[in-house]
């Protein structure tokens, strides 16, 4: 038996930022993220400001959430002073659990913030297991 862990390559994920040097500075990734769990789901969001929503896209293919997004320049033409803001085409990949429903994935983008939320399967949710007495019942049918 494993103990099951949905977000358990989060931490490879770190692991490869860490080696490309962003780990210790999210805002290079482009897309900062934070995943917790409330009640039945766990709710992942992702920091994109400044990111036309119609460039946002959330994809599942088996067990792999990929996010992309795209932050254009807002003015091309001009000299820049300061450039900090990171552009272009932003990506993560998340692979989630077994345990977990992805055809009831839902995503929402408020505020600079996309949120997807992510429910646990019927499968995976804790449930009492009935136990039956058979023993006791055959040696009280057995006395009457």
């Amino acid at each position: 038996m494993l103990n099951y862990e949905p977000f358990a390559n989060v931490d490879a994920f770190r692991l490869l930022d860490r080696l490309a040097g962003s780990a210790a500075h999210p805002a290079r990734t482009g897309m900062p993220m934070d995943v917790y769990r409330l009640d039945d789901h766990f709710i992942a969001t992702f920091d994109l400001p400044g990111v036309d929503p119609g460039s946002i896209d959330v994809t599942v293919e088996g067990n792999n959430l990929t996010v992309r997004a795209e932050r254009s320049t807002p003015h091309e033409a001009g000299d820049w002073l300061v450039a900090e803001r990171p552009r272009g085409t932003f990506s993560r990949q998340l692979m989630l659990g077994r345990g977990l429903d992805t055809d009831q994935l839902a995503a929402t983008y408020r505020d600079g913030v996309l949120t997807v939320t992510i429910p646990v399967a019927e499968r995976a949710k804790p449930r009492r297991i009935a136990i039956s007495h058979e023993g006791e019942q055959q040696a009280l049918t057995g006395h009457s």
